[in-house]
């Protein structure tokens, strides 16, 4: 099998690359003011930008580089409307009862809004809500995604528990004790969605400039002054929405969260009878496994899958060609087509794995709510975000929300997540034999 082909060493990711007629933005030119300026051109910029602009505010989107040039557009396009690490029960014992159900209630309708956005604006971007799938590698780890299936369940959610033969059916895939699925979520290609978020927001009365990287954030007697090379903004409220694209803009929220490089590929298109096989139902898997095993499909018939890396020497070649490999073997394609693509971006990972507003001065926002469910919470964070803009409090909103509190050791914790790929990888195979 030969898994390399021309597109893969550009390093671009599918969906820039297959984004259709995306509509330039010039830089800022001069000064401006507004209610709210957001710093960051992703999911939830453009989402709080949108909900914002619905309110009657005026509002300016900075973005240092293009729409969805950060991990908003270099993640796999999965909507997952639950939580990475935790499950409804721990979120409770977590935040206590009334922080907790809030918090819970904002992560069960974030897939829904996501597509409800979808329709109501007409954004073209493949979207499809089938479901998303979670496949147990063990007898343990099934244990927990019935669990997992139950709470979820119990609360009204289209959440069912798979037995291992519904598991094979839906996803085409061997060795799974069985799994669970929200039928809520779904997949979709994440720039196409973001450039639609854009349009939408800029027909709402929001303003969106590229090019345009904030240098710094002032206080101001009346707000904020947002300053960079070819303008500025002055703003009441602030919302700093980089994740972990932020550079040096607030060293410390570098501290707060652990930076996770995680690398997606996409093979050409699969033959036709193959992929009656695979997801015939369009959905995106994510399995149980420490060493995550992810694959979907885009709409060119694609297969799409993710991983990381333990030793960053020769990465950007080596563990694309990885992944493909891995890909190939779980599930039993000895003829799967080559390499397309390959890329990676950044995701800032919270040491809870939950959103989070972090609080930066009067008026002044960092957002955060990747962890693996980007798509689903950072869309359904700009909506909440939008009401804080509008004058609802901080500590009203459902999410965490407190003074950044740097990692301790962070210097070191940063790398922890490749350190300890070799380990993970090593107790699932262990999981797998038992």
């Amino acid at each position: 099998m030969n898994a390399v082909t021309r597109h893969e060493a550009r390093g671009v990711s599918l969906w820039h690359a297959v984004s259709r007629d995306r509509r330039q933005r010039s830089p800022i030119q001069g000064e401006i003011d507004v209610d709210l300026a957001i710093v960051g051109g992703g999911f939830s910029g453009l989402s709080t930008a949108l909900h914002a602009a619905g309110k009657g505010l005026s509002v300016a989107v900075l973005e240092a580089e293009i729409i969805a040039w950060g991990a908003t557009g270099r993640n796999a396009g999965f909507i997952v409307p639950n939580f990475a690490k935790m499950d409804p029960d721990n979120i409770l014992a977590h935040l206590g009862l009334e922080r907790g159900e809030r918090l819970i209630d904002f992560a069960a309708g974030s897939a829904d809004l996501v597509f409800d956005l979808i329709r109501r604006h007409g954004i073209d971007c493949d979207a499809v809500q089938n479901g998303w799938i979670q496949p147990a590698h063990s007898a343990a780890a099934f244990e927990k995604v019935k669990s997992r299936a139950g709470q979820w369940a119990r609360r009204g959610r289209p959440a069912v528990t798979l037995d291992r033969r519904d598991v094979g059916a839906l996803t085409g895939a061997r060795g799974y004790v069985g799994g669970w699925m929200d039928r809520s979520g779904g997949v979709l290609n994440p720039v196409a969605y973001a450039c639609g978020l854009a349009d939408a927001a800029e027909k709402a009365g929001a303003r969106i400039f590229e090019r345009t990287r904030v240098a710094s954030i002032d206080r101001v007697a009346d707000g904020w002054s947002l300053k960079t090379p070819s303008g500025s903004v002055r703003a009441g409220k602030v919302l700093v929405a980089t994740n972990a694209y932020g550079g040096s803009l607030n060293p410390l929220l570098q501290r707060t969260y652990i930076p996770l490089k995680v690398f997606q590929i996409a093979t050409m298109p699969l033959p036709r009878e193959v992929r009656t096989r695979l997801l015939p139902g369009g959905q995106g898997v994510g399995d149980t496994r420490r060493n995550l095993f992810t694959f979907r499909f885009d709409a060119e018939n694609r297969l799409i899958s993710g991983g990381m890396h333990i030793l960053n020497a020769g990465a950007d070649t080596r563990v694309p060609r990885a992944i493909w490999r891995r890909l190939a073997r779980h599930l039993d394609l000895p003829d799967l087509p080559p390499l397309a693509y390959g890329w990676s971006g950044m995701a800032a990972v919270e040491p809870d794995f939950l959103p989070h507003l972090l609080d930066l001065g009067p008026g002044l926002i960092a957002g955060r709510a990747c962890n693996g469910r980007g798509i689903a919470m950072t869309t359904a964070m700009g909506k909440v975000l939008a009401d804080w803009a509008a004058g609802t409090k901080a500590r009203d909103l459902p999410l965490p929300f407190g003074l950044p509190a740097p990692i301790p050791f962070h210097a070191l914790l940063r790398h922890a997540p490749n350190m300890l790929l070799g380990w993970s990888m090593l107790r699932d195979r262990l999981d797998e034999t038992r």
